[in-house]
């Protein structure tokens, strides 16, 4: 069930949501061949410079690569390091050791190529989203700079803008080491800058479908954005006025489906704003309150941005996604199986509040337990169990462990247990996991951050059935019973499910339509002010 498989044709499941909401975030790989150029073929973005502006191009060009994303104002991001690596012993030299190889010389550009390429960055920089504001044209710039320029791109829009030490400690996935410097140097000399230079993004259709909601908004942005709604009471089906027919216009601005004129609230009207509400992750009751009103409210450009923070997230990713896997979408709180990259399963989660983040991660799960009892975190006992006393301790089938420095806090395994009837187990230096609750009210809220950091699961016994599916001992009636026994039984699955727990915040339907949530862990700002940091630093010592 679980190796890898050939990726097929990109393709979406409109009809698979949460409980009403729009469908999660789905990427699949796709062929590199067939990435659309159009948005880099487009001269719009085009415009003069003269003077002083001229002699600063060269390094402009190349520092626009990390420019931040335009949020100012934003805290001090919390800075974090991860654990020390493990290390192999030293190795003792025994035979004589090869000289080290001399760099790679830059390739010579043909004028033809130098003037392609100039362009290419001149407006790659802005489609990818790279940059807030459109680099102006500029006057040639000599063969070792636009090199070097094109190089600073390859890496920039392949593997992101954050050096190691950026990363804060829960962003737990890492872009592979990347070296342009061989690929463009082929491509120079089979004159195919133009195929290398598209094939820089991240493979992935869900990549693509951000950056083409990306051009849309900027589309918006340049037309004049939308009015934010005027404060005042709730609306809903039956209510006219001029609020209704502000609400009218602000809605057709995003959904082409919606009348701009008039000032009644009618059926199709509340359809349009049940539209907006599952694009926003919100209740799609019909009602226009405060939380619709604040979502409608947000501007034009904080939607650019935060496309942009999440275009950033994609470039984190590894080259190949496994097509069998399980994804999680942090800031929607929303869990999706893929078989052969399609999703088959999807169901809602509950990920973890603000102060105890769910980290970014790529693990594989490779067990499950029934019946799991709970080692309570030392941190939890600490604040929110022991205060609570003996009797409530008792009550609720906690008990301590061991002695002195060693003890530790259990609650046994059954139906009050914190973790439910079922704990899936992967790998990873943060402790979490996927697991089942009693506390299933919470599955029946739109904003449902409320773990310690693990990801409770609103269906745990199907999908225990489908990773167990492979093995003949593991049918639903044998994974009930076991359940039944109450006592504690680890299961291996057949083969590992790789697993990714991933943070969009911005990102598109199968249609094509741009979906957003919170921002509930203030991690699109932090990007942006890392990514300003960064670029501040390569700047001074550039010079």
């Amino acid at each position: 069930m679980w190796r890898r498989l050939p990726a097929p044709e990109p393709e979406q499941s409109p009809g698979i949501g949460a409980g009403g909401e729009s469908p999660p975030a789905l990427f699949f790989a796709r062929d590199r061949s067939i990435r659309v150029q159009s948005a880099l073929d487009s001269r719009r973005f085009r415009s003069t410079w003269s003077g002083p502006a001229l002699a600063r191009f060269s390094s402009a060009l190349r520092f626009a690569l990390v420019a931040p994303l335009g949020i100012t104002g934003i805290a001090q991001a919390q800075q974090a390091g991860m654990p020390e690596p493990l290390l192999p012993p030293p190795v003792q030299q025994t035979a004589p050791m090869p000289p080290v190889a001399r760099a790679q010389p830059l390739p010579a550009l043909s004028p033809a190529q130098a003037a392609d390429l100039q362009q290419r960055l001149t407006e790659g920089g802005y489609t990818q989203g790279l940059r807030y504001l459109p680099v102006p044209e500029h006057a040639p710039l000599d063969n070792d700079t636009l090199v070097r320029a094109a190089l600073d791109y390859a890496r920039a829009v392949h593997s992101g803008r954050l050096a190691a030490e950026d990363f804060k400690k829960d962003w737990g996935l890492r872009p592979a080491a990347y070296d342009p410097l061989p690929a463009f140097a082929d491509a120079v000399r089979r004159d195919q800058i133009a195929s290398w230079f598209v094939n820089l993004p991240p493979p992935y259709a869900g990549y693509d479908s951000l950056q083409a909601g990306l051009m849309r908004y900027r589309a918006i942005a340049e037309a004049g954005g939308w009015k934010p709604l005027t404060p005042g009471a709730d609306m809903e089906l039956g209510a006219k006025g001029k609020a209704v027919a502000e609400l009218r216009e602000r809605l057709s601005v995003e959904d082409p489906d919606v009348i701009a004129t008039g000032d009644s609230f009618d059926a199709e009207l509340k359809e349009a704003v049940v539209r907006a509400q599952r694009r926003y992750g919100l209740n799609p009751a019909g009602l226009v309150g405060p939380q619709t009103r604040a979502a409608l409210n947000v501007p034009v450009e904080r939607r650019v941005r935060q496309i942009m923070a999440n275009l950033e997230r994609w470039r984190w990713l590894p080259a190949e996604l496994d097509t069998n896997r399980i994804q999680v979408n942090i800031a929607a709180a929303v869990l999706t199986v893929f078989e052969g990259d399609r999703p088959v399963m999807s169901m809602k989660g509950v990920t973890g509040r603000p102060g105890d983040e769910t980290p970014m991660l790529q693990s594989a799960v490779h067990s499950i337990v029934i019946n799991p009892p709970w080692n309570v975190p030392a941190g939890i006992a600490k604040r929110e169990l022991f205060p609570k006393g003996a009797a409530y301790l008792k009550a609720n089938g906690f008990r301590v462990i061991g002695e002195g420095d060693g003890a530790r806090l259990q609650q046994a395994a059954g139906p009050q247990s914190a973790l439910g009837r079922f704990k899936f187990d992967f790998d990873n230096p943060y402790a979490v996991y996927l697991h089942d609750t009693p506390s299933q009210s919470t599955f029946s809220r739109y904003d449902r951050l409320a773990s310690h950091g693990c990801v409770r699961v609103e269906r745990p016994a199907d999908l225990a059935q489908l990773l167990l599916r492979d093995d003949p001992a593991w049918g639903a009636d044998a994974i009930q019973a076991a359940v039944d026994t109450g006592k504690t039984q680890r299961v291996k699955l057949p083969e590992p499910a790789t697993v990714y727990l991933l943070y969009w915040t911005a990102y598109a339907s199968a249609d094509g339509t741009m979906n957003f949530r919170a921002d509930p862990y203030d991690w699109d700002s932090q990007l942006a002010e890392k990514i300003e940091r960064r670029s501040a630093i390569e700047e001074v010592a550039a010079r």
